[in-house]
Order: structure tokens, then sequence, then C-alpha cells
């Protein structure tokens, strides 16, 4: 059964940074494969606006090798190509001066009943710069939305700070605070499992499910973001966006439908639920790694401080989190949390881990009788497994085996697995926000997260060395083996 796709109504798409990484990697072939579905209607545009000095057909070759080198050659069919090349307009813009803003208000002017979305692809500090100049450029009308990449601060004064900004010139039902994990069809999956099958949802509480582990682990090093990293380190990069939107999509109460204040009141109740991390716990709960030289992708790399200019940082690149939900259905049922960067694969999962049978019936020579667990893929090979015991076919008595009812969507759907950014970015037009973050679910996070750093401050918590290429340092094993537990070994 394939997928309908609806079409949209005709939209001006304006992504700021339009000649950045995030654009070229992401956002334009994104926007391209909606091409192709064929749900972009005429006379839609795609505004390319940075300051770089190019024009139109400049904007469009750049666009052409974006597309090379990032779509697969099998779904470059030349006539669509073509059609989404001539989509793109480009303005040489600056958001700290006045350069290029009548040119892009005059541009606008020609569809002006159209949805119009602002994509900031830019460093958080030009985000009110550039949402000012929209504003008193004449840029806003009813159908204004503007889309704001992570990081939305970096604690949460600075978050506050600029959601004051943002929000000073567009409503909230405007805002778009967007995390990409939302959109990968393994997290919309997560609700489809829980919500609409009558299979888990009973047993989905601290009375059946031993523990939760969420793991989102990188094999790259810094990829030339030396410099922000080591301001931000992975608390504030992976931990407060991704890893906390992920918990709440497992720990959520149902929503009374899927609209996205239903979603979004509930992902804020379970924020708000999160025990503490104090300075008194902190080193209990809370391991910081940093890698050093090693192996990985097959040879040498560097290791974290010989990557920096200094030479010197107990930035965080590896973080275990040992959390708590303090609430009845999550009492007393630990969320492992872990993220970083060099680690032994790129691997993106949540494990559901339910509890041991309270009692075996078959005896040793039978083996051992391992717990059910339900493992989400996020990435790489999205897909599903429950994990459950049989019995080993064949005579010769019973002896149990420990085997997955896998679902690969790969190999269960025909159709190409979209990205993430293209449901997300068509959201944007439909004014969908059901997986965007609303601004006081980012503060609520960063509630949550500030007292950890301060703590690890407060503590002169170390950062713990790992080696390049493994899971990061023996102190987050004893983490979870100090409960009598294990990560999840990748399968």
């Amino acid at each position: 059964m394939s997928s309908q796709i609806i079409p949209v109504d005709p939209f001006d798409y304006i992504v700021f940074g339009g000649t950045g990484d995030l654009a070229e990697r992401k956002l334009l072939p994104a926007l391209y494969h909606r091409q192709l579905s064929g749900q972009l209607t005429d006379p839609t545009r795609i505004i390319g606006a940075s300051r770089s000095e190019m024009d139109d057909d400049g904007y469009r070759a750049y666009a052409r090798k974006a597309l090379e080198e990032h779509v697969k050659e099998s779904h470059l069919v030349s006539e669509d190509v073509e059609k989404f090349l001539s989509r793109l307009h480009y303005v040489a813009v600056d958001a700290r001066s006045e350069k290029g803003w009548d040119r892009l208000k005059s541009l606008l002017d020609e569809g002006p009943d159209r949805v119009r979305a602002f994509y900031l692809a830019v460093r958080p500090s030009l985000f009110g710069d550039i949402a000012t100049k929209i504003r008193d450029t004449g840029l806003i009308t009813e159908n204004t939305r503007i889309v704001v990449e992570k990081p939305i601060g970096r604690d949460l004064e600075t978050a506050r700070t600029l959601n004051n900004t943002i929000g000073s010139v567009f409503a909230e039902e405007q805002i778009f605070r967007i995390d990409h994990y939302l959109g990968k069809e393994t997290v919309q999956n997560l609700m489809a499992l829980r919500f609409a099958n009558a299979l888990y949802e009973p047993l989905w509480n601290s009375a059946h499910i031993d523990h939760v582990q969420i793991t989102v682990a990188e094999s790259v090093g810094l990829e030339g973001r030396a410099d922000y990293y080591d301001r931000a380190g992975a608390l504030r990069d992976m931990v407060q966006n991704h890893i906390l939107q992920l918990l709440c999509l497992v720990a959520m109460e149902a929503p009374s439908s899927m609209d996205a204040e239903s979603v979004r009141d509930e992902k804020l109740k379970v924020l708000r639920s999160l025990k503490p991390i104090k300075q008194s716990n902190a080193d209990k709960v809370t391991v910081r790694g940093q890698y050093k030289a090693g192996a990985s992708g097959g040879g040498p790399v560097k290791g974290y401080l010989d990557e920096l200019e200094s030479g010197v940082s107990n930035t965080e690149t590896f973080v275990a989190i040992k959390a708590e939900i303090e609430n009845w259905r999550w009492a007393g049922v630990p969320f492992y949390l872990r993220t970083g960067k060099r680690l032994a694969a790129r691997m993106s999962e949540i494990v559901v881990a339910f509890k041991p049978i309270p009692h075996s019936i078959f005896d040793e020579s039978a083996g051992n009788v391992i717990a059910n667990q339900l493992v989400i893929r996020l990435q790489p090979d999205e897909g599903v497994k429950q994990w459950l015991m049989i019995k080993d076919p064949g005579p010769g008595g019973m002896r149990l085996r420990h085997v997955p009812l896998d679902m690969s969507f790969a190999g269960s759907f025909e159709e190409r697995n979209p990205d993430a950014y293209e449901r997300l970015l068509l959201d944007v037009i439909r004014s969908n926000q059901t997986l965007f973050m609303r601004r006081d679910e980012v503060e609520a996070a960063w509630k949550w997260i500030d007292p950890v750093l301060a703590a690890w401050e407060e503590n002169g918590q170390k950062s713990q060395a790992y080696t390049a290429g493994t899971w990061g340092p023996s102190q987050a094993i004893a983490l979870i083996e100090r409960d009598g537990r294990t990560w999840h070994e990748s399968d």
C-alpha cells in the first residue's frame, strides 16, 4: 500500500544562510524530493538569502551541484531537476544593514497572498537581527512563519532572551523551533506503536518496564565546528534538545488528540516531572567524557584536544545520565541517556527493557530466559525490533532462543523513506506545529539542564578520557552496571 502524496498550495521559502552547509546538505535536497514526489505546486519559489554576491543563475548552479552531491543519482530525474531549479531565486542580504532588503521585499510582493516561510539557517546571534529586519521591511503577513534551528540559547536566561526577541516580532503560532529528530519516521512510529495498538500501552508503565535507554552516538569528531562545540559541549548540543525530546515521546501520557497543543502539553508535563540533578547527586548520576586519540572509520584519528587551537579544554564530548521521572507512571524506572562523538558507531536508538518473568518453568538445559526488549532504531537502518523468547526449532527437548520480530522500514515498505527535513519543511507550510518545540518546552528543558551544568562547575567534575572508536569512558559502564543493568549492544 503506497502513501498518498497531497500537494500543498504555492508558497515562498526564504532560506537565510542559503549558501551554507545546512542548505546544501539538507534543505535543498529535501525540497527537491518534495518536487520529485509531486508535492510542490506552481508558482512555489525557494529564495536563497545570504551575504554572498550571486545572481539567480549562480544560485541555481550552486543548487545543482548540491543535488548532485547529496541526492542519489537514481533520484535525479532531469525534468524534475530543471523544474526545481527554475523555482530558485537569490538575494544578497545583510542581516545587520539595509543591503538587499528592498530587493527581497520586491520579490515577495509578487506573491503577497502566498504562505511565506523564513528559515533561519544561520548562527543564533543573527536570529533577532533578521526577525527585526523582516518586520521593519514590512515582510510579515498573516500567512508568514519563521523557522529557527537549535541552539535556542545556551542556558535558560539566553533562551528566554532569544524567545522574547523573536516573540516580540512573531506570534507563538508563527514560530517553528525545529528539531530534525522529531521528523524521523521511526520517532513518529513510536507514537503509533504506543497509541494505535492495544498491545503496548497497558504495559507502558513501572509495573512492566524495568528501564529505558536512549543512545545518540556519533562516530565523527568536530567536523569544523570546534569553535561552537567547545563553547557548547554534548549536554547543550544533544541532550537539551534531541535526547530530551525523545525521552518525552517515550514517557508522555496519551494526548487527547494528535493536534499540536495536546501533544506538546503532554511533553511539557514530562519535562517538568524530571527529578532534579544537583551538586549533591551529579557525580553519582552523570558522567562527562572527552575522546582522546584512537581509531575510527578504519584509520587513526586525533583526540579532541588535538583538534583545538588552545589544546586545553574540559568540554565534554560524551555524556551519560541516569534520569528519573517523578510521576505515577514512571516512579522507580530509570532512563539511561548517553550521547557522544567519536564513538564506536553512528547509531541512535531507544531501548525499552521490560521486566523479567516472575518465575521460569524451564530447567537449566533450556538456557536463560532473557527479558523482552523493544528496540526502536532511529538511524541508520530505521526500524523496530521486539525481542522475544521462542523455542529453538528441532527435536531434542526444549531449548530457548532470544530472537527479534524485525520490522525494517527499508524491507517493509517499497517507498523511499523520506528525510526528516522533508516532512518538517512542509509541516511549516501546512502550519502543523506538532513536531516543533513550543517556547515553554524549550525553557523547561533548560530548567533541568542548567543545574547539571552548575553542579559540574561546583563539583569540579572532570571530563573522563575515552579512546576514540569505543563506547565512551568506563565510568559510563559503571553508571548502569551499579544498578545491575548493561548498555544495549547494537545488533
